[in-house]
């Protein structure tokens, strides 16, 4: 499947791609994000967050590993989403001890996971993915690279 490049030059340019981007999330799709730390990952989720109406204050979980946000979905229901941040997690253990196997599979949600290399061999075979890289000559421009997952001719990801 071909990406779809997309150039940022800001935060806020970023946080708008996120928004646009937030339109095609379904319930239970789940979004690998890749790039070196302050390439701009939580930004774009912000711009996610901001789409699906979160009020909550959306930062990394570099800490706590998983946030859970509510949201509203486009028919007005209400909407969980997980964001999720890998960049402490160093071995398997760590990783099913935060209850990241259980959370990546449930179908009630959309999740969002940073540094998802980490977690790679977890991950369902259906999942976006969102790889943010910053210019080396000027370190507020970005390129984010974005591959979806495969559909069937209804739309649904297989």
């Amino acid at each position: 499947m071909e990406a779809l490049l997309l150039r940022s030059n800001s935060e806020e340019e970023t946080i708008a791609l996120g928004v646009e981007f937030a339109e095609r999330l379904r319930v239970g799709d789940v979004v690998a994000l890749y790039g070196d730390l302050g390439a701009g990952k939580t930004e774009f989720i912000k711009g996610i967050c901001a789409y699906f109406q979160v009020e909550d204050l959306v930062t990394s979980p570099t800490f706590t590993i998983i946030n859970q946000y509510s949201g509203v979905a486009v028919d007005g229901s209400s909407l969980k989403i997980y964001h999720v941040d890998l960049y402490r997690i160093e071995t398997a253990e760590e990783l099913a001890g935060v209850g990241f196997d259980d959370m990546v599979f449930s179908h009630d949600a959309i999740k969002l996971i940073e540094w998802s290399e980490k977690a790679e061999h977890l991950l369902p075979t259906a999942h976006y993915s969102v790889r943010i890289m910053a210019d080396d000559e000027n370190d507020s421009h970005r390129t984010i690279e974005i591959t979806a997952p495969m559909t069937d001719k209804q739309g649904h990801v297989s």
